[in-house]
């Protein structure tokens, strides 16, 4: 009696065992069901191991150390606009390019820009509004075909207009130049931060002069310390062409300064409306 209770304790032992075994050591019961906190607690420890192995591949970053990086989300639009009116240059998304942006009306913010950038100051800036109904504020529209701008814009355009004599545009910003580049680009959060702002922003790329532009964050680290806040709004798909930019100022006529990422599309709008390529020298 005693040895068939000894052989039925070694049995079970052994039964207990292969349990274990399949268990802890495999990660599956034998009957194949794995008890929920198990099954967490196995994912949490691989999640965490492919979060270590891919920190252990990337350089630390500009934004871990000074955590200037933000999301290019409406969240951040009132810090972004804080930052514009108080004269910084941030850098923020468009629907084409990364861009260095700031109050059009603070020469303090524009030579600011010029000074991030190693740029000359007889390169002229463009500037960006928050609305095509703002446009007028800054440059004068009035000689353009109705609803030609709307059709133009937001997207990836700079229209370039006479500035006017009834500009609020900082007389320093472009000197002795009489026309001025404009986006409205197709890019939720600058339009925001642009109308939030009051003003026009100056605008751009993110980049140091005569390098390449820059279509995601990366592509500036090197300048990401220059500005208060870098804006994140992942890889821009339109490449690094940038807008297309086309002069406006005549009437009935228009201009192909660069062809730039939306040159077929801006083609066929302005002849849409009757405007006639401007050829020869000006």
């Amino acid at each position: 009696m005693l040895l068939q209770i000894c052989f039925l304790f070694s049995f079970l032992c052994k039964i207990l065992k292969w349990n274990l075994y399949y268990t802890w050591y495999l990660g599956v019961p034998k009957s194949g069901v794995v008890p929920l906190q198990r099954f967490n607690k196995r994912f949490r420890v691989g999640f965490a191991k492919n979060m270590a192995w891919s920190l252990e591949k990337c350089e630390v970053s500009v934004e871990d150390k000074f955590g200037l990086v933000r999301p290019a989300t409406e969240a951040y639009s009132e810090e972004a606009i804080e930052a514009l009116k108080a004269g910084k240059v941030i850098a923020v998304p468009t629907d084409t390019l990364y861009g260095f942006a700031c109050d059009a009306c603070s020469l303090k913010a524009v030579n600011r820009i010029y000074e991030i950038k190693g740029r000359k100051h007889t390169s002229p800036l463009a500037i960006c509004v928050g609305d095509v109904s703002d446009i007028g504020r800054f440059a004068v529209m009035d000689h353009l075909p109705h609803s030609l701008l709307d059709s133009l814009l937001p997207g990836p355009v700079t229209v370039v207009l006479r500035r006017g004599e009834s500009s609020i545009l900082e007389k320093s910003l472009n000197p002795g130049l009489e026309t001025i580049g404009v986006r409205v680009p197709d890019s939720n959060f600058i339009r925001v931060i642009a109308s939030g702002s009051g003003s026009a922003l100056a605008l751009t790329s993110a980049n140091l002069s005569g390098q390449p532009s820059s279509v995601c964050i990366k592509d500036f680290e090197n300048l990401w310390e220059q500005c208060p806040y870098v804006y994140d709004g992942g890889v821009l798909p339109s490449g690094r062409a940038g807008s297309t930019v086309v002069d406006l100022t005549k009437l009935g006529k228009y201009k192909i300064l660069r062809p730039g990422s939306a040159m077929e599309e801006t083609v066929a709008i302005l002849e849409k409306h009757s405007l006639l390529e401007e050829t020869g020298a000006s």
